[in-house]
């Protein structure tokens, strides 16, 4: 019996895809929202594509704002995009 793939919705582009294949945005049980880019942390996670894009239209809709139910203030919006635009440098 094949090995069940947990599947998440980006919150940018709504597509269902494979957990490993995003990007998690977790906010800590202290209200911190950071990029989990292992996906280990712990708090409360939503989930978008490691592309740059997704997450701008992620952010662009207060898409994750509304799942992680805070409210979250431009400059960290800036800090997510950089470290996003980081990791999908490195990647390739």
């Amino acid at each position: 019996m094949p090995k069940k793939i947990p599947l998440r919705q980006c919150l940018g582009c709504r597509e269902m895809k494979p957990k490993r294949e995003l990007v998690r945005v977790v906010r800590s049980p202290e209200g911190a929202v950071s990029l989990d880019l292992k996906g280990k942390a712990l708090g409360r996670g939503a989930y978008v594509c490691r592309n740059p894009e997704c997450l701008r239209k992620a952010l662009r809709a207060k898409a994750i704002a509304r799942s992680l139910s805070v409210e979250i203030p431009p400059e960290l919006y800036d800090v997510l995009t950089r470290q996003m635009e980081e990791d999908h440098g490195t990647e390739g």
